[in-house]
């Protein structure tokens, strides 16, 4: 999972702190590193460093550069590792001019593509997924840059959704399957595309639609051009995940309100089973708040915001190690003194991935007072590791992989738990099944008749 976002002015007005700003509201998707590339004399410039946005990048710089057309990215590592020649975007000046790429999702072929062109003469100047579109672009000297792009994308199997930057022109294009969120705004003449659409309100732009799964989008002084990629999947794949925790619950991916969605998933959780007398429900925040909101006000039971987030302190499922997942967890989340007194705690969290954070939850609820935890999960059990954009790269690592329901209640201390299915899961998101992905839960990956195998360059 990264964030992506670019900018293109029809009027030729500078568009870099625009991206910055973007970028910024897109910093959830990636705490890792930050970046930004655009073109000037012929050659691709890029800026990036490690940290959050304002760590990495300077706004004052970038609203100094006389550039009108930019794209962005907030990395979160999921192919590659944490050295900084792996953040983006990328780029290379090469035969048929500049090219800079964000890239969001992972490559599910990438390292048998990036064998073969090393075995082609192919010098790879990363350990990122991304660089392998670079690489299949520039081994293609004499075709124009949009056809050899299309022609990459061709080749590639798995997530994502791109900003790509030639030299007057921006693209916008997101993979047949639709596994990663991409959205177009405007503000006049001004074109915008991101990761999600609340990143177009911080710069007083209007979302317009959905980059459609399979579409690339030309940018340029023409307008907006759609074209379509040559493949046809079978069945979507839009990542059911980005509704239970990813996405800002102020942004809309695919026609569906996030918001909407994670309400939908706490009312079927009170579906499924009463909430004990003498109860009060909490959300973990953020990404559980919305879904308490939902359980308390369908089962009628008092709402407290009863557990406090250090607002200094990131995401911890997205720390690269165990030990700063921990560290990051003790320090994260504080119960409000007096709210759980003998009361039954109803704790609503999005997911339980690891672990780490539902068994010192339990255990710090029921210090502050509760007389019993119940906690309810906002997701099914997440069983198998993502391919395209999550970093659960193996099930040793997901503790509902290794254990059954009563076994993980045990392990982290609660004295009911209880998930919600992957239908339930669909039927509150208000997609159909076959249009999302829900490997994470159930194993149901893309396969080979589905991903095709495309080494031909």
């Amino acid at each position: 999972m990264c964030g992506v976002f670019g900018a293109y002015s029809a009027s030729g007005a500078p568009v870099l702190e625009d991206v910055y700003l973007g970028l910024s509201a897109l910093q959830h998707r990636g705490q890792l590193s930050a970046g930004v590339a655009w073109t000037q004399g012929g050659s691709v410039h890029i800026k990036k460093g490690l940290g959050l946005v304002h760590e990495a990048l300077q706004q004052n710089e970038l609203a100094e550069i006389e550039a009108h057309a930019a794209i962005g990215h907030v990395r979160y590592a999921t192919a590659g590792g944490t050295e900084r020649e792996n953040s983006q975007p990328l780029g290379a000046n090469y035969a048929q001019g500049p090219v800079a790429i964000a890239h969001n999702g992972n490559l599910t072929n990438a390292t048998a593509l990036s064998s073969y062109l090393a075995n082609r003469g192919a010098i790879f100047q990363t350990t990122c997924d991304t660089e392998t579109i670079i690489q299949l672009m520039a081994h293609q000297p004499s075709t124009v840059q949009l056809e050899a792009l299309e022609n990459a994308l061709t080749k590639i199997t798995g997530a994502y959704s791109i900003a790509v930057l030639f030299e007057d022109c921006l693209i916008a294009a997101r993979d047949p399957w639709g596994f990663r969120p991409l959205a177009l705004g405007r503000r006049g003449d001004d074109y915008f595309v991101a990761s999600e659409s609340c990143a177009f309100e911080i710069i007083g732009a209007e979302f317009l639609r959905d980059v459609e799964a399979g579409e690339i989008l030309v940018i340029d002084r023409r307008g907006v051009i759609s074209r379509r990629l040559p493949i046809t999947a079978q069945r979507l794949r839009h990542c059911s995940f980005e509704y239970v925790y990813f996405a800002r619950p102020d942004s809309v991916i695919d026609g569906r309100s996030v918001y909407a969605a994670r309400k939908n998933l706490g009312a079927c959780l009170a579906r499924g089973g009463k909430c004990p007398q003498n109860s009060i429900v909490a959300g973990m925040p953020d990404s559980g708040t919305l879904a308490a909101l939902g359980l308390a006000q369908e089962a009628g039971v008092p709402f407290e915001a009863g557990v406090v987030r250090n607002r200094y302190v990131g995401r911890t499922f997205i720390q690269p190690t165990q030990r700063v997942r921990e560290a990051g967890v003790k320090i994260k989340l504080n119960p409000q003194p007096g709210i759980f007194d003998g009361k039954e705690a109803v704790i609503v969290d999005d997911s339980i991935v690891r672990g780490t954070t539902a068994g010192r939850t339990v255990s710090t609820i029921r210090g502050a007072g509760a007389k019993k935890v119940h906690m309810r999960i906002a997701s099914p059990p997440v069983r198998y590791p993502c391919y395209y954009g999550i970093d659960t790269p193996s099930s040793e690592e997901l503790i509902a992989a290794q254990s059954d329901i009563e076994e993980l209640r045990v392990k982290i201390g609660a004295d009911t738990l209880r998930y919600i299915s992957c239908e339930e899961l669909c039927e509150s998101i208000g997609l159909p099944r076959e249009e999302l992905c829900t490997a994470c839960f159930d194993g149901g990956y893309l396969d080979e008749e589905e991903s095709g195998g495309r080494l031909e360059v």
